[in-house]
């Protein structure tokens, strides 16, 4: 099985998203649901996908967890971590209909560098781990001290850094990222998802070239038993098409065999969410 392990959909006439704010945002806003992304799994030879939320909102996660799309194998949704009726919340999510395999909060939004650290927060964090949840990891350099320092407070807790932390990849290098990373690799409960990269390079000039030095590292750091392969779509469509960057992740791929291609397009997401 082939999965795509970070999708999303939205609706600006529904909800409102701050992230997509400015008129660099125009191409993608607009609604985007199952019927946009099928003919482009099928085309890419993707047969199942992560859909993970885009908003601070549990209505958002209710509707996802009702969507009628058969491609979905899972949803990495949202609860307030620091509520003290999280578990209360949780339970409601499990309990209804489609299958909730992980939560995710913009961390990188916060004010607080060290926001994962908070009690409050870490009261959350075990109340997903609880329940057999995974936890995504939306960080950039700036919180990875706090991401390390979580990932090893909860060994039995299995996260998945989303977008391989949104390195400077438009720069060419991004050192506190190089500096960092290592530390939280080397954190076994923690895989990663080749995902979010065109659009954190430049968006019209971008090459597979761009990529590789990030990707080979990341590779190198994780090892092909946690690394996940992840579209970012539609917020890649600012940099990409679905088919490119599916191109653009294999072409920055360092040599690989065929059983680690395998589990880098589903058997590793298979494992890490449980699908």
């Amino acid at each position: 099985m082939r999965v795509d392990a970070h999708q999303h959909f939205w609706d600006p006439a529904r909800y409102s998203y701050p992230w997509m704010a400015g008129a660099a945002m125009d191409p993608v806003r607009r609604a985007f649901g199952p019927n946009d992304l099928r003919d482009l799994l099928i085309a890419a030879g993707i047969d199942r996908t992560v859909l993970v939320q885009t908003l601070s909102d549990l209505d958002e996660t209710r509707g996802f967890l009702r969507l009628d799309a058969d491609f979905v194998a899972g949803v990495v949704g949202w609860v307030d971590l620091t509520s003290p009726i999280v578990d209360d919340e949780l339970d409601e999510l499990l309990a209804g209909p489609g299958q909730l395999i992980g939560i995710r909060h913009q961390v990188h939004d916060e004010l607080d560098s060290s926001w994962l650290l908070r009690d409050d927060v870490r009261r959350g964090l075990a109340a997903v781990q609880h329940r057999g949840l995974a936890y995504d990891v939306l960080v950039r350099a700036r919180e990875l001290p706090a991401a390390i320092a979580t990932a090893r407070g909860f060994p039995d807790l299995q996260f998945v850094l989303d977008h391989i932390a949104k390195p400077r990849i438009a720069d060419g290098s991004d050192a506190a990222w190089t500096e960092l990373m290592p530390g939280l690799a080397a954190a076994p409960n923690v895989a990663v998802k080749l995902s979010g990269m065109v659009t954190e390079a430049d968006w019209s000039r971008w090459t597979a070239d761009d990529l590789r030095p990030f990707v080979e590292r990341v590779v190198d750091w994780f090892g092909t038993d946690r690394v996940l392969f992840g579209s970012d779509w539609p917020v890649c469509l600012l940099a990409g098409s679905y088919g490119e960057v599916l191109a653009g992740v294999e072409a920055a791929l360092p040599s690989l065999s065929a059983a680690e291609r395998e589990l880098l397009y589903g058997g590793n997401a298979e494992r890490v969410y449980s699908l």
